[in-house]
């Protein structure tokens, strides 16, 4: 049976990961609080290390924004640890080796490179308010930029 695929308004699908530490932590425990729950690809290298340092350097402005940033890939959580330590506190990193909470957000896809088909994330992101709901979804992301693109979106969702 086929997921349905998600859309802003829609309840973002639950899920317990461990963290790079891990601890298991559960969307639903984020409750009350914004989250920006960002897919990428692979740990360690250059677009995925930019957008992580991107959202690490904003974190102060969204924790004033009472907003958690996490991070989702189906990397182990060893591979986290070494990459945590780039980029100083701040993120969460949430192994998802099975690709379980990949598939139900709809970003583990076929992928085309230089005439290849595999498998792999598409770089997206989900802005989840305080309820559990899906704000603001983006798909295909382009990294320069996107973290402040997020902040913005952020407030603007706040300013309503």
């Amino acid at each position: 049976m086929a997921t349905k695929k998600l859309q802003e308004g829609m309840p973002a699908p639950d899920f317990t990961l461990p963290d790079s530490d891990g601890n298991a932590m559960a969307l639903k425990d984020l409750r009350g609080s914004w989250v920006v729950l960002y897919f990428y690809p692979r740990d360690n290298t250059s677009g995925c290390t930019t957008e992580a340092l991107d959202f690490t350097a904003r974190v102060p402005a969204f924790k004033r924004l009472k907003a958690s940033i996490i991070g989702v890939s189906p990397d182990s959580r060893a591979s986290h640890l070494k990459f945590m330590g780039k980029l100083g506190p701040g993120l969460t990193l949430l192994s998802d080796v099975n690709r379980r909470v990949l598939s139900r957000y709809g970003v583990w896809q076929l992928k085309k490179l230089y005439g290849k088909e595999s498998y792999g994330v598409v770089r997206s992101t989900f802005l989840i308010d305080p309820s559990g709901v899906i704000r603001r979804i983006w798909e295909k992301v382009r990294v320069n930029g996107h973290a402040e693109e997020v902040l913005d979106a952020l407030k603007q969702f706040q300013r309503l």
